[in-house]
């Protein structure tokens, strides 16, 4: 997995560019305010980095970025299970408006920053010159032992916020503990009130229907009796007249033949007059004016409008009122069992305990073999007989990134006890300190192109040329790129870009290329501090270029570790 080429059009100071990266060591050199570190930012704008209004070069209506890539088979797979097409060859493209707004696309579909951002993360490893810096942050420092160690402390950081959780109710609980049982005892009295109503759902409804049927059965039997007797009274009652009139008009049809439907109106008159009678006297057979049913449904009535009046609820919303109370007390029972609570953090506690020691056993065992391998990258950059120490440093309290703090000391000098980086390092010893590390943890990485952008600041000489054989050492088998203003670290490298500036009347613009042979000559020339073209600088940087190029490269240590670490 690799870079295969960068193109920038309208991108900060750039017209257009286009550089094709080779596998190995490549540098990039220049002037200082060539626009050397335009192309990592402009690596990092196409990985995912925040797009500003500043990309866009004056007078441009935008800025692209493209970056052409080969994955290797895990990050091709996580961008085929991203929903992207299998691609031999994958081109990242991203557009900057002049307001800083963006868009970006992989083989010309669309792609979201953070995509951008998962691509970066397998794909490049950048360091950059302030790199020293992050030696004195503690979170970076104990990132980088854990990132070592192979420590995740994701399942550390879950079971202290659900510690944490449970101590805070518990506090909670401890604290209201008076004015929370004084709610309690209230929810437990109101409950015990309403249920010796024991309010049903729609039950108010039912007995307001009941009690007015009760309470007008004696007006409604006498009805009953008024049209029964209306119907069957002997001589002048319904069913009586219905029947003469129907054998008038039946006994004259054969006369008046429009009698005929006339009567048969009548004849099923009388039939459903006759059929009302009999359901009448039915229901004045089965009626119960039931006066003890009565009185007690006034009771519960009386009962449910009392209640509701005490609470200054409608009666309507008794039953949901009671539901709704023994919600609550049954959450502040639950509030209220500190014993319970009490269980749940020590349990909670004691996962986390479990967890931290866990991952302090695994500091323990992974901080002397990283100091170590710092102290051996130590004695080649100036620092002979230098040791660097990884101390754990054992909290007076639990915190969320385990039991103990990791500090980063140092003793610069032969016999030297090991202080606290910052207290002890020059800037420039910070530098190699940091490059040190760098270098260490790159090769424990399984990113393949590695990038360092002026991280050799600081260093000069010997020790320079040391980064160098570092770099190029890396370059064996990783692609690195390097920003450099040194000449050893240059003459180092495989393949060499120089980044220079151009003006005119109007603009000023970057452009970039390659050098080989006299023309490399003469970039390095420049680069020793003297005339570019004199025979006493060409002739030191033919030399610088010849010793790194033909005398033999020692060979990578293969370290066979997959880990992904984090670099300060």
């Amino acid at each position: 997995m690799s870079l295969g080429r960068i193109h920038l059009r309208d991108f900060v100071i750039v017209k257009e560019l286009e550089i094709e990266f080779s596998k190995g060591f490549t540098v990039l050199t220049g002037e200082t305010g060539a626009g050397k570190s335009i192309l990592i930012d402009a690596l990092q704008i196409a990985l995912g980095a925040r797009s500003e209004t500043g990309f866009v070069r004056e007078g441009a209506s935008k800025a692209e970025v493209c970056v052409q890539f080969t994955p290797n088979a895990t990050l091709k797979e996580w961008l085929i299970d991203s929903g992207f097409d299998d691609e031999d060859e994958w081109l990242i493209k991203r557009v900057i408006e002049p307001l800083g707004k963006s868009k970006a696309w992989l083989n010309g579909s669309p792609i979201t920053t953070g995509q951008l951002k998962g691509i970066g993360e397998q794909l490049l490893d950048i360091h950059g010159q302030h790199a020293w810096q992050s030696l004195t942050k503690a979170d970076a420092i104990r990132g980088l032992l854990d990132a070592y160690a192979g420590v995740d402390t994701t399942a550390l950081k879950a079971c202290w916020d659900q510690w944490k959780s449970t101590l805070t109710k518990l506090k909670e609980a401890q604290a209201a503990q008076s004015s929370r049982q004084e709610a309690h005892e209230r929810l437990v009295w109101q409950i015990a009130e309403l249920e010796k109503l024991s309010p049903a759902a729609h039950e108010w409804q039912d007995l307001n229907a009941q009690h007015q049927r009760l309470s007008n059965a004696q007006s409604l039997l006498e009805s009953a009796q008024s049209a029964l007797s209306a119907l069957q009274d002997d001589e002048n009652g319904a069913l009586s007249q219905l029947f003469k009139a129907q054998e008038t008009l039946s006994s004259s049809a054969h006369i008046e033949p429009k009698f005929t439907p006339l009567s048969d109106i009548l004849s099923a008159a009388w039939a459903q007059a006759q059929d009302a009678a009999h359901s009448i006297n039915s229901w004045l057979k089965s009626v119960d004016l039931d006066p003890q049913g009565l009185a007690e449904l006034d009771s519960r009535l009386s009962l449910w409008m009392g209640l509701a009046r005490r609470f200054k609820k409608s009666p309507e919303e008794l039953h949901e009122t009671l539901m709704d109370w023994k919600m609550q007390l049954a959450e502040l029972s639950e509030s209220l069992d500190l014993e319970v609570l009490q269980k749940k953090s020590s349990q909670d506690q004691t996962l986390y305990l479990k967890e931290a020691k866990a991952v302090s056993a695994s500091r323990a065992k992974a901080a002397p073999a990283l100091a170590k391998a710092i102290s051996e990258a130590m004695q080649g950059l100036g620092m002979q007989g230098g040791v660097f120490d990884v101390e754990l440093q054992s909290l007076p309290h639990e915190s969320s990134h385990g039991l103990e703090d990791v500090a980063f000391l140092v003793a610069a000098h032969p016999g030297s006890t090991p202080k606290p980086v910052s207290k002890v390092a020059s800037g420039g010893e910070l530098s190699r300190i940091a490059l040190a590390i760098a270098v260490t943890t790159s090769q424990l990485g399984s990113t393949e192109t590695l990038i360092f952008d002026e991280v050799d600041s600081g260093v000069g000489g010997a020790v320079a040329h040391t980064v160098g054989r570092l770099l190029q050492q890396l370059g064996v088998d990783r692609q690195v790129l390097a920003v450099t203003h040194l000449p050893q670290v240059a003459a180092c490298a495989d393949q060499h870009w120089v980044v220079s500036k151009t003006r005119d009347s109007t603009n000023t613009w970057s452009s970039v290329h390659q050098v080989s042979g006299v023309a490399r000559d003469l970039e390095v020339s420049r680069m020793l501090g003297g005339e570019a073209s004199s025979q006493a600088s060409l002739a030191h940087a033919k030399e610088m270029l010849s010793q790194s190029t033909l005398s033999p490269r020692p060979s990578a240590k293969t370290i066979k570790s997959t880990r992904k670490v984090n670099k300060p």
